[in-house]
């Protein structure tokens, strides 16, 4: 199939970056459009540079704009859908996450029909599947378990909602005769350059002298580096687009993780920023049961404050859960149906995003010099 192209959304972000990136690499695409609300001036430079690879298109736009992304699909060939607002501390209001995250993704699957895109990629999360007690054991499981998320916080509600949706599409019918095939990845946490959670507790650790939170010192989970997550889309791409594996690949999901080690999200954090002094919390933290109910108390005041105020609890019994967990998930699957293996090994991953946060600690240090003056 020469001469084919794939719209991305969201590909401003944390992982739509690095999809790009990749897509730029492949052979016979003739154009990338890149679609995301805004791109930061930085972004736009260095994707400017990665049009001598391959025409790339940058569209600024609502994804809640219906005709905006008919006009976005229009001619394309593919689409991966990254686009999500992401939220575990219900900092947005729940009404913009499910317009955002279901709604969004509803009006690119009819673009999709209308426009005749015969393949339809999905950017689910691990969240979709839980956990849903942090009390509860998962521990290198699989597709075939079909684990499901109870919660109904807005994010893993909505990205739940919005999976369905796509995997319930394929095989619809394209106006021109054709055939909608889609799937879902289910990424792990993943970690990397330019990480938002990364960098939100470096610059937490940097006001606290050094000192990382430690407050998920019970969990156990597999992250996912960012450039194989991202590397998982174009395997996925390349099998949908593969006549002789899309009935195989379409309507299903994977679980996408890595070769890092099982380990706490604090553990994952002082491996990966260690090296400059960072250290975790030494403090004894409060009990897991005690930190749940808590959480449950912050909710119910969240909830009478309605009314009045817009109140966010610093937790909730959602994240106390996520942050307590052992949940760890295999990627056969994503092996055998799409070729998956990782791009970068554990090292790489590593020695990358401990040198993206030496940057960011360079620059605080420095920030900190200049003030002093």
């Amino acid at each position: 199939m020469a001469g084919w192209s794939c719209l991305v959304t969201g590909a401003g972000g944390f992982l739509g970056q690095r999809i790009i990136r990749l897509l730029v690499e492949e052979r016979e695409l003739q154009e990338i459009r890149a679609l995301d609300k805004a791109f930061r001036p930085e972004l736009q430079e260095e994707f400017s540079k990665l049009q001598s690879q391959s025409k790339l298109t940058l569209l600024e736009g609502d994804i809640l704009d219906e005709q905006f992304m008919k006009r976005a699909c229009q001619g394309t060939s593919a689409v991966i859908h990254a686009a999500s607002v992401i939220d575990v501390f219900n900092a947005i209001p729940r009404e913009t996450i499910m317009d955002v995250n279901v709604k969004g993704t509803q009006i690119l699957l009819e673009a999709c029909a209308q426009a005749s895109v015969p393949i339809f990629i999905y950017t689910s999360t691990i969240e979709v599947a839980g956990p849903n007690s942090y009390w509860e054991v998962v521990r290198d499981a699989s597709e075939d378990q079909r684990l499901e998320s109870t919660w109904s916080a807005p994010y893993p509600h909505s990205k739940k909602l919005a999976e369905e949706a796509v995997l319930a599409a394929n095989g619809w019918a394209l106006r021109n005769g054709g055939t909608l095939s889609t799937c879902a990845l289910r990424p792990m946490y993943i970690y990397g350059e330019g990480s938002p959670f990364l960098r939100g507790f470096v610059a937490q650790a940097l006001r606290n002298h050094g000192t990382l939170p430690h407050n998920s010192k019970h969990s156990l989970v597999n992250p996912v580096y960012v450039g194989n997550a991202a590397w998982a889309h174009v395997l996925a791409l390349r099998a949908l687009r593969d006549p002789e594996r899309a009935a195989g690949v379409g309507g299903q999901f994977y679980y996408i993780a890595d070769d890092t080690p099982p380990q706490s999200y604090d553990q994952l954090n002082y491996a990966l920023g260690g090296e400059w002094g960072f250290r975790l919390d030494a403090r004894r933290g409060l009990p897991v049961l005690l930190q749940y109910w808590l959480g449950f108390l912050l909710e119910m005041v969240s909830l009478l404050l309605r009314p009045v105020c817009r109140y966010r609890p610093p937790f909730n019994r959602h994240t106390v859960t996520l942050l307590n967990s052992v949940f760890t998930f295999s990627y056969k699957k994503a092996q055998r149906d799409l070729g998956y293996k990782p791009l970068f090994s554990w090292e790489q991953a590593q020695q990358n995003t401990a040198a993206w946060i030496g940057a960011l600690v360079k620059r605080h240090r420095e920030a900190g010099r200049a003030k002093a003056r």
